[in-house]
């Protein structure tokens, strides 16, 4: 039955909602998001399903909250999955509360998913445990929007405190608890985007916080957390200690193959700008790929230079009449990457390159006598010719036809600007292509202080044609050659 959830979508990481929360997201019809929702987590949803944004950040509402409930009992009724997509947890400062009681009113079937509620959050990111047996046993919650309405004599007397929506009110909640009798001396903090990558952390005591978060200029969204907990901070603190931590990271690669690279850099506590340059299309005319599968029996070498090389091949041999048993073919990989999609399909590589480049697929071939050999190589339209020149000079007959094409993506030059403007301090470079897209789009001086990160000598090739000096090059040359290159330089650098 379809029905209205109201799903917690966590403090911040997006990987933080729950199993059941990105199981109503995938079947949503229609979604109502926060300010504070993680923007990914929108692309779970089918792509066919409404996204109304309803955001509320101080003094800038989308909507009234009358107007959420009102579209959300509208939604409802037309017989829609419905997910308000909420910050946090929906029943802690969520006003989830008021919006289940309108859809109880109007008859609307819902459920409520709880989510990671942002005090959860900043505990485990920032090393804070709200309890502990040596320091606390209690823990309030209270919103510090608005202070007069607040009983301060009980709330400041609690072991640790938890401030929502407090920080632009602190100098007067701090005065207020103090003047309530709690020590001046009681470790205190501020968080702002708790557990994000570019999670902001000011500690202090309850005295010296109000002037620590206005000389860091510390605004919302952010919480406060008052008790002698955070005195564990230096000891416990984790995900501000991972290597990558402050990194602002920009990956070029096409958005079908990004997350390889930009996942195990999240991982590391970078915060990771996806700006794909290339987009990956099928070829402008399959038929020499066609006609090169039903002649397949024929090659007795079958060579990819990219996974997706290896993806289009196989869609384009499903597609066909050919039965894979049929193959008799060695096959040649580039790479770590290609021998895995390879595998995927239960093809099984018999060489790879010794080095990810065309000079190490040469070099691997060098032992076996081609000479004669038929080899079929689908590739990119646009391609180095290296690889095949070389083939041929030792006598094999070789074919190269396009399994795919790579064009530059639409409005890349200002999605470029855009990402620049963030203060990235690496941008990764997978391919000559993606170095020529980026700078087709932006200016070399544009880069600033942010460094290259090459997956390889050709890549590194490209981006010194563009003038660029700041080049860290990958000794692996993979994704993770590049995230190993990155962090090395960062650790020695720090």
């Amino acid at each position: 039955m379809k029905k209205v959830y109201l799903a917690g979508a966590g403090p911040g990481d997006p990987e933080l909602i729950t199993v059941k929360g990105r199981r109503v997201l995938a079947a949503a019809d229609c979604i109502l998001y926060d300010h504070l929702a993680p923007a990914e987590l929108l692309d779970l949803a089918p792509a066919s399903a409404e996204r109304i944004y309803v955001g509320k950040k101080k003094s800038d509402h989308a909507l009234s909250q009358d107007e959420i409930c009102s579209l959300l009992v509208d939604r409802g009724r037309r017989g829609l999955n419905v997910v308000r997509l909420k910050g946090g947890d929906p029943f802690i400062f969520g006003r989830g509360g008021e919006e289940a009681e309108a859809l109880a009113d109007a008859g609307i079937p819902f459920e409520v998913i709880p989510g990671v509620t942002s005090p959860l959050g900043i505990a485990a990111y920032t090393g804070v445990p709200l309890t502990h047996r040596d320091h606390t046993s209690a823990v309030t919650f209270v919103t510090g929007h608005d202070v007069e309405k607040i009983d301060w004599s009980k709330v400041g007397a609690c072991e640790t405190i938890v401030l929502f929506m407090g920080v632009s009110h602190i100098a007067d909640i701090a005065r207020r608890i103090i003047a309530e009798g709690r020590s001046p001396l009681t470790p205190a903090m501020a968080v702002r985007w708790a557990t994000r990558p570019d999670q902001q952390t000011i500690t202090g005591t309850l005295a010296t916080l109000p002037a620590l978060i206005e000389e860091h200029k510390l605004r919302p969204p952010a919480s406060v957390v008052i008790g002698e907990v955070v005195a564990l901070r230096s000891k416990l603190d984790w995900f501000e200690h991972l290597p990558l931590f402050g990194q602002r990271i920009i990956v070029t690669r096409p958005r079908e193959q990004a997350s390889s690279l930009a996942e195990p850099l999240r991982h590391l506590g970078a915060d990771v700008i996806e700006l794909p340059t290339i987009e990956i299309r099928p070829a402008s005319d399959y038929a020499p790929l066609d006609r090169a599968i039903r002649n397949l029996p024929a090659y007795d070498w079958l060579i990819f230079t990219s996974a997706n090389g290896v993806r289009c091949f196989l869609e384009r041999l499903d597609a066909s009449e050919f039965d894979p048993r049929r193959i008799r073919a060695r096959i040649c990989a580039i790479g770590p990457a290609t021998r895995d999609a390879l595998s995927a399909a239960h093809l099984k590589t018999d060489v790879m390159a010794s080095e990810y480049v065309a000079e190490g697929l040469l070099e691997s071939l060098a032992a076996f006598d081609i000479s004669g050999s038929r080899i079929l190589i689908p590739r990119a339209a646009v391609a180095r010719q290296l690889l095949p020149e070389q083939l041929r000079a030792r006598g094999a007959q070789v074919d190269v036809v396009d399994a795919y094409q790579t064009v530059r993506p639409e409005n890349l030059a200002e999605r470029a600007r855009e990402s620049l403007a963030r203060g990235a301090g690496w941008i990764t470079f997978s391919s000559t292509s993606t170095v020529e897209n980026f700078f087709a789009a932006v200016d070399s001086a544009s880069l600033g202080a942010a460094e290259c990160a090459s997956i390889g000598p050709v890549t590194t090739g490209a981006l010194k044609r563009f003038g660029i000096a700041r080049i860290t090059e990958a000794s692996e040359y993979t994704s993770a050659g590049i995230v190993d290159a990155i962090c090395s330089k960062v650790i020695i650098g720090s």
